[in-house]
């Protein structure tokens, strides 16, 4: 694997950002080696044969209370391994090079699996208890009631489950299967380097050169990273297609009706939601990204834009670097402008070691928010490199934690947010911090520059993620049909790319290759729908938060305490919103174009 030559002058390094925080990991776990980990790993042990002793085979006989005392064993169960994985994970994110975080990962990764394949009975047996049996338990305890949305999705997947030893066997041979294969284009691109004019830097350092004022070095950076995709392109697809054959495989078995309705299942919502989210986003592509970009060019003095220019600055866009005290004081502003409270939930994510933000050799691309456990609290990542853009990555990311730590109060299995809903607090940050520093322009040209990058940042949600899905959607079609090359692949991707960006773009060559460095296509198949959900309820809840409702605050913050134990329609409704209205989408997609409507008019 090629190692990065971590240029010493990369601006993650620069002394002008400030003292950037890194993680503490102390409250999961002290160190690998921590006699606490080791007892957790015993324990797990001993309580998973247990569990299947005490139950297996009886789940259907036990009354409320013995069908409780099962569900919050399991729930303990999942919190303890998941505080392992936790630990595991973030180590190994911080330095996805370093071989003795990579075994330490894979080794806690294969333990788990085994020691917890006696529990993959639970829910399978869950799902044969009659419909009528579990109910009359539910109605005899407040205490089961509680756990019923959890149980209703996991009923949700009756239809599909397989037989018993099937599933132990899908369990065990997991850690060999995509978790291999995820953790090889984890360990590839983080281990990949680009030469940009005489420098080797790593991933996010090359990208952050799209974003440069000078097109040439823009220029620079986009062919560096054609060049290195491509020669790693066989790698890519080989992945890919392996990930997809394995997905149609599993999907094949369990007689799942599309690609896409797994995913649909774990997020608990329903097709006609996601097609109608598509289909109004496809439609508006000429009012949205085409009619921007066209505007783009004009202000760039260019006939057409490259790829290169999709993310430029703009002409007089203010080029200083952003250091860490003031991206901490614009976010926290923004978020005590809203409600003290949410400013205080996030403070300690700065304060104690809660965020990893300087960019790394060998650390992971791109940012996070991992809710670790619910005893514990979340972690963020980041690459900050003190853009306008990292600014608003630092609020999107925040507002995930805020979320997970509201809706830790949930319990390990409840606690959870599906995807649809689990970006609504972080958009809605980006929106709060967008707002404020809109508010505080001290001029036309700046609100123009403000305006024009929220308009750019919802775009790259919306319709860049929007044209995502369709691409997997391809992808998935194309697989079921026999193996892709890589030419079948770039092909699949160049399809949705003019489509979305529209016909003021030309495409480089190599331009093709890009898909292969997103990394939902790998860990989370159709995940990026959520982004263009989160996106349009977020639009359509900031609608409802400007019309004055002097109890939004209240209903805002209990809709995130509910974490994954309410469906989307019922957290909305206080809001008076339903994202089954195939209009819903509309008023999301109008505010965009109200920004780009305003953006037009300067221009007369």
């Amino acid at each position: 694997m090629p190692q990065p030559v971590f240029d010493a002058r990369d601006p993650a390094a620069a002394a002008d950002l400030g003292s950037l925080p890194e993680w503490n990991l102390d409250d999961l776990y002290r160190g690998p080696d921590a006699p606490e980990l080791a007892r957790d790993m015993d324990w797990l042990r001993t309580e998973c044969a247990a569990f299947a002793a005490d139950f297996e085979g009886k789940l259907a006989a036990l009354d409320a209370a013995g069908l409780l005392g099962a569900i919050r064993r399991y729930e303990k169960i999942q919190g303890i391994s998941g505080r392992i994985m936790s630990y595991a994970g973030l180590r190994y994110y911080q330095n996805t090079i370093d071989p003795a975080r990579s075994k330490f990962f894979g080794d806690k990764q294969g333990e788990l699996t085994d020691i917890s394949t006696p529990l993959v009975f639970f829910t399978l047996e869950l799902n044969r208890i009659e419909d009528a049996t579990l109910d009359a338990r539910i109605a005899e305890s407040a205490e089961l009631a509680r756990y019923k949305p959890i149980l209703d999705r996991i009923r949700a997947m009756k239809p599909y489950q397989l037989s018993d030893e099937l599933e132990k066997f899908l369990h065990d041979q997991s850690v060999v299967g995509a978790a291999a294969w995820n953790r090889l284009f984890d360990e590839t691109m983080a281990g990949l380097s680009f030469e940009v004019e005489g420098e080797r830097l790593p991933l996010e350092a090359t990208l952050n050169l799209l974003t440069d004022q000078d097109r040439a070095k823009r220029q620079a950076g986009a062919e560096a990273l054609a060049q290195v995709f491509q020669e790693h392109l066989p790698l890519f697809a080989r992945i890919t297609n392996t990930l997809a054959k394995e997905k149609e495989i599993e999907d094949r078995w369990r007689k799942l009706p599309t690609p896409q309705a797994a995913r649909h299942l774990s997020n608990d919502v329903e097709p006609e939601v996601v097609e109608a989210l598509r289909n109004a986003v496809v439609a508006a592509y000429p009012k949205l990204s085409h009619r921007y970009y066209a505007l783009k060019a004009k202000w760039l003095g260019l006939e057409t834009l490259e790829v290169w220019d999709r993310n430029a600055p703009l002409p007089k866009e203010d080029e200083r670097v952003i250091g860490w005290g003031e991206a901490k004081e614009t976010v926290l502003g923004a978020y005590a402008g809203f409600d003290p409270k949410m400013a205080e939930i996030a403070a300690p994510f700065f304060e104690k070691g809660w965020i990893d933000a300087p960019v790394k050799q060998g650390k992971a691309p791109g940012a996070f928010a991992h809710p670790t456990v619910t005893d514990v609290h979340p972690y963020v990542m980041l690459n900050y490199l003190g853009k306008p853009r990292d600014v608003m990555t630092l609020a999107h990311e925040l507002g995930h934690g805020v979320h997970q730590v509201l809706a830790a109060g949930q319990g390990e299995l409840l606690s959870s947010t599906p995807l649809t809903l689990a970006e609504t607090a972080s958009v809605f940050g980006e929106m709060l911090t967008f707002r404020r520093l809109l508010d505080a322009a001290p001029d036309a040209a700046a609100r123009k520059i403000l305006l024009a990058g929220k308009v750019e940042d919802m775009i790259n949600t919306v319709v860049r993620q929007i044209a995502f899905y369709d691409f997997e959607c391809k992808l998935h079609a194309a697989r079921r049909q026999g193996e892709l090359t890589p030419d079948d692949i770039n092909a699949l991707w160049m399809s949705v790319q003019a489509e979305s960006l529209g016909p003021v773009f030309t495409f480089m060559e190599g331009y093709e290759t890009f898909w292969s460095y997103i990394p939902h296509f790998i860990h989370s198949p159709f995940y990026v729908y959520a982004y263009a959900f989160g996106d349009g309820l977020v639009n359509a809840l900031y609608a409802v938060y400007e019309e004055g409702d002097p109890a939004f605050a209240e209903k805002y913050f209990a809709m995130l305490k509910a974490g994954g134990s309410k469906h989307h329609k019922e957290l909305l409704a206080p809001f008076g919103l339903d994202a089954s209205d195939p209009k819903f989408w509309d008023k999301g997609l109008s505010l965009i174009s109200s920004m780009i409507d305003e953006l037009e008019a300067m221009e007369g």
